[in-house]
């Protein structure tokens, strides 16, 4: 039986980034515990520095186009294509995010999430949606940049699916707290658009798309193979939600932004 000497360097190569990565958490992990506990400022920073080692790690090359926007309270509206959009948005800014509540369960990814204080909702469960969006509400009127991914779910990569409106809630909540009476609401689309350096088209994106039904597990390991996907994160123009907005109306032009945005990047523009 022949080896493969390029195989077995690349299976080394993984080998290395995980227990790196592995060590790294174990380093970290006690350190935000205490800080969360505490409720330091560092509890806010400490996360990003270890997703831009995440990224580093398995080999997600990030380019930012425009900013992210300097008002506060702020609310980051972004499309929602893998997991890895988390450590892409989180090795830009110091973010929490709002994920369903499954996600708090999860191996190894749950502690993650929770270790970065993220808001857990419960979306079938009715009843509790107002006490979930005065939490995200509270969050952002105390500084925090809170990230929402309005699909509900992860796409392939190629387009944006539909929104729902029901948790822009969450800004109308906050305008009270606001001390001036506006929450800034900013589209953002991340396009996974190279690997290795080449153009990624329809074909490949699922490559770093992950729709869901494929087990966690291999995709991870078919992105650290892979070892350089490019991705680019736009950041579009806010929107002030005041306590005239119409919930449902500033969601069409967040949705409408981020889909052009979307678009316009993965046409390769």
């Amino acid at each position: 039986m022949r080896i493969d000497p390029g195989s077995v360097l690349n299976w080394l190569r993984i080998g290395v980034c995980l227990t790196v990565l592995v060590a790294a958490t174990f380093l970290i992990a006690p350190i935000q515990v205490l800080a969360l506990w505490l409720d330091r400022p560092l509890r806010r920073t400490l996360p990003r520095y270890w997703h831009r080692l995440a990224c580093r790690l398995i080999g997600i090359r990030v380019t930012v186009h425009g900013a992210l926007d300097r008002q506060r309270p702020l609310m980051l509206v972004s499309n929602h294509a893998s997991w890895k959009d988390i450590l892409v948005l989180g090795s830009i800014a110091d973010v929490v995010f709002v994920a369903k509540s499954d996600v708090k369960s999860w191996p190894v990814f749950g502690l993650l999430a929770r270790l970065q204080a993220t808001i857990f909702v419960r979306r079938e469960e009715k009843r509790t949606t107002g006490n979930q969006v005065n939490e995200i509400g509270q969050r952002l009127a105390a500084g925090e940049i809170v990230v929402l991914f309005p699909e509900g779910t992860t796409s392939d990569g190629n387009r944006l699916l539909e929104i729902k409106t029901s948790l822009f809630g969450a800004a109308a909540a906050a305008v009270p707290l606001s001390p001036t009476g506006t929450v800034h609401v900013q589209p953002v689309a991340i396009a996974y658009t190279g690997v290795h350096g080449m153009p990624m088209g329809r074909y490949h994106r699922p490559i770093a798309a992950w729709p869901g039904d494929i087990p966690m597990l291999p995709h991870l390991i078919g992105i650290l193979k892979e070892g350089a996907v490019d991705v680019d994160v736009i950041f579009g123009e806010q929107i002030s939600y005041t306590a005239e907005s119409n919930r449902k109306l500033v969601s069409r032009q967040i949705e409408k932004r981020m889909r052009d945005m979307l678009s316009l990047k993965l046409r390769g523009r």
